[in-house]
């Protein structure tokens, strides 16, 4: 693995390799138990907080943002790298290069026949309007189930030089668009099947065909009608910088325990350009960093070499995890026992999600690889003691356990949500408002301090403080048997980056 490492040189006695690495010298399941209630007991919602608190001096110190590519990122990566260096674990980088995007403009607005401005987001990796864009007739695409997926869904000589509207589902945004921009359209709206803000990706830069922005469903059935009613003419302008730029993942270790039976566990850094990314993902940040301090500070020398990840250009497509799979042995990826990711653990109008390893749920995507479901159903037994209320969510790829499953990896973990609307039953259970977003201000500029739940941040900081403690010891729970359970599920609830099926603001389809 291409790893470009800056090692720490001093391990203060809490954290020394084991003189028997892979050997427990006590059961492994009393020692599991004593530095999961350790571990639980010590982190903390509180703590996590103060990083949280540096996250944002670090984004109003760089134009608001922590976005991979940035200063802002640049530096919340040196800040866990020292806190991790100090503590005593083996950190290094791994240095990448990526496709750095920026949006300059995202405007759409009706100028016949009855003028008003209609709220658009710029997909990632989209060509750009001119400056000032163009004004064109908008055309609607026939709704089928693969709206846009193929040419026979249009007509040259109906969108030569206009606007496509498109419904989203059945292919990828990328098809949608090129196959408009094969019709001859000038640009691509694409709106939303379900409520909330569609703020996707056209997957890679070589991909965008035609300048392309996302819809709200609202929006975008509201554009529909007035087509039906006559011709539409709008004004169009989608600008994005998109640059050549370094950035870095941030990799922790402990310095013992057998790396043959290696327990990992991950986070993305980086933020969007348009917020410093507090719950998108400081809080996942944030609360994996309080519970590998927490850890660094116990008395217990893992039995299990404990790996902890903080990864770059999530929001750009899971770029950094991908790259951290792909450089990965096969001898190393068949050293990873587990990996559980932790993405946005704070919503401010939250459920708490635990990622659906077994399919019982039935929605969306199929199981993660073996030991998958024992991972989930670990969590929910220990949600279940905690008497802390819990649903399943689909493995959309959303996040960066995609690139793990891709593997064979067994993962899971949690989150509480972003841009999907909450249910009235799920506000009866879990409190909150029904009718708006888990995160009203996923991917915003409010995503700010205020926008944090610090009840739902504890709950999965003891989350990822019971999971470390009992795998940093214990892995036997991974070939217990499942007992199949089915229930709700979410389809997709929350993963804020490029996936590869679909980022939850970087949607692929």
């Amino acid at each position: 693995m291409a790893v470009v490492a800056a090692t720490a040189l001093a391990t203060p006695l809490l954290l020394a390799a084991s003189p028997n690495p892979g050997r427990p010298a006590h059961d492994p399941g009393k020692e599991a138990a004593k530095l999961s209630r350790e571990l639980v007991r010590n982190a903390s919602a509180r703590d996590a907080y103060r990083h949280l608190q540096q996250f944002q001096a670090i984004a109003d110190s760089t134009d608001g943002h922590r976005a991979a590519g940035s200063l802002g990122h640049d530096a919340s990566a040196a800040y866990v790298y020292r806190q991790l260096q100090r503590a005593g674990y083996k950190v290094s980088y791994e240095n990448f290069r990526f496709t750095y995007t920026e949006t300059l403009a995202e405007k759409l607005s009706v100028v016949t026949p009855t003028p008003r401005d209609v709220s658009i987001k710029a997909m990632t990796y989209t060509p750009s309007t001119e400056v000032g864009g163009l004004t064109a007739a908008l055309v609607a695409v026939p709704v089928d189930e693969t709206t846009g997926c193929e040419a026979t869904d249009y007509a040259s000589s109906a969108f030569t030089g206009k606007i496509a509207l498109i419904k989203r589902g059945g292919c990828s945004f990328a098809e949608k668009q090129a196959a408009a921009a094969d019709a001859g359209a000038a640009g691509a709206v694409i709106y939303n099947n379900v409520e909330g803000v569609l703020s996707g990706t056209l997957g890679e830069v070589a991909a965008g065909k035609i300048p392309t922005g996302g819809l709200t469903q609202e929006e975008g059935e509201k554009l529909a009608a007035d087509l039906a009613g006559g011709e539409v003419t709008v004004s169009f302008e989608i600008r994005e910088l998109q640059e050549d730029r370094p950035t870095r993942n941030v990799i922790a270790e402990t310095p013992g325990g057998s790396t043959a039976r290696t327990v990992m566990l991950g986070a993305h850094l980086d933020s969007v350009t348009e917020g410093p990314g507090i719950n998108d993902n400081g809080s996942g940040s944030a609360g994996l960093l309080d519970v590998a301090l927490k850890l660094a500070k116990s008395k217990s020398n893992p039995a299990n070499k404990v790996r902890f990840a903080w990864w770059s250009a999530e929001e750009n497509g899971l770029i950094g995890s991908e790259k951290y799979v792909a450089a990965l042995s096969e001898k190393q990826r068949e050293q990873i026992a587990l990996y559980l990711n932790f993405d946005m653990i704070a919503s401010p109008n939250g459920v708490q999600f635990v990622f659906d390893g077994d399919n019982s749920d039935e929605v969306g995507e199929g199981p993660g690889p073996e030991g998958s479901a024992q991972l989930e159903r670990d969590i929910n037994e220990f949600l279940d003691g905690k008497g802390k209320p819990h649903e399943g969510t689909d493995f959309t790829g959303r996040s960066d356990y995609g690139p793990f499953i891709e593997v064979g990896i067994p993962s899971g973990g949690t989150d509480t949500g972003a841009e999907g609307i909450k249910t009235a039953a799920q506000a009866e259970v879990f409190g909150g408002e029904a009718g708006i977003a888990y995160d009203p201000c996923y991917h915003a500029a409010c995503d700010d301090l205020d926008n944090i739940d610090m009840g739902h941040f504890d709950t999965n900081i003891d989350v990822i403080a019971n999971a470390v403690g009992t795998y940093a010891h214990d892995l036997r729970s991974l070939t217990r048997p499942v007992t199949p359970d089915t229930g709700t599920g979410t389809p997709g609830s929350g993963g804020s980056g490029g996936g590869l099926r679909e980022g939850h603001g970087r949607d692929a389809e």
